[in-house]
């Protein structure tokens, strides 16, 4: 049995601790949805590695490093608290759980530590919301991807 549910109080202020606020969500670049709404769940779309001025762009393996990897990695999971907290109106406290993380890493061909750079996203989830932070996950290496973003991250969340 999971744990009971944070407060968006809780929320904000792990997110503090963590050395985190959020940011205003992003606009979509294409013709798609931030997030969509289905039931329980909050789909987002794949958030990149923005946070202000910061914008980690290239590839592992070549002119980006792990550490920055793993950083692009929190950024995205962060834009993608942002953009269900825009979906709930403001309230994480009705997140539930985080059910899945998809993390696309872009990559040479030689690099294979995908799955330590998406750590990034999946140990920021866990670090804001404890056990219901625990989720499923698939991590994928692309030659490029959207604006030259290093990393890419889209969620599942359920909700109240």
């Amino acid at each position: 049995m999971l744990p009971a549910p944070m407060t968006s109080a809780a929320i904000a202020q792990r997110l503090a601790d963590l050395g985190f606020a959020l940011p205003t969500p992003t606009a979509p670049v294409a013709n798609y949805l931030p997030f969509a709404a289905v039931g329980n769940l909050i789909v987002i779309s794949g958030q990149g590695p923005i946070l202000g001025e910061t914008r980690i762009l290239g590839k592992l393996g070549a002119e980006i490093s792990l550490e920055e990897g793993i950083r692009a990695a929190q950024l995205c999971f962060i834009n993608l608290l942002a953009q269900a907290s825009a979906a709930l109106d403001g309230d994480l406290g009705r997140v539930r759980r985080v059910v899945r993380l998809g993390g696309f890493i872009a990559a040479t061909a030689a690099f294979t530590e995908h799955a330590r750079v998406m750590n990034g996203a999946s140990d920021l989830a866990v670090a804001v919301f404890g056990e219901l932070g625990r989720h499923a996950r698939t991590t994928v290496g692309v030659p490029s991807l959207p604006l030259d973003f290093a990393v890419e991250v889209e969620g599942w969340f359920e909700i109240a």
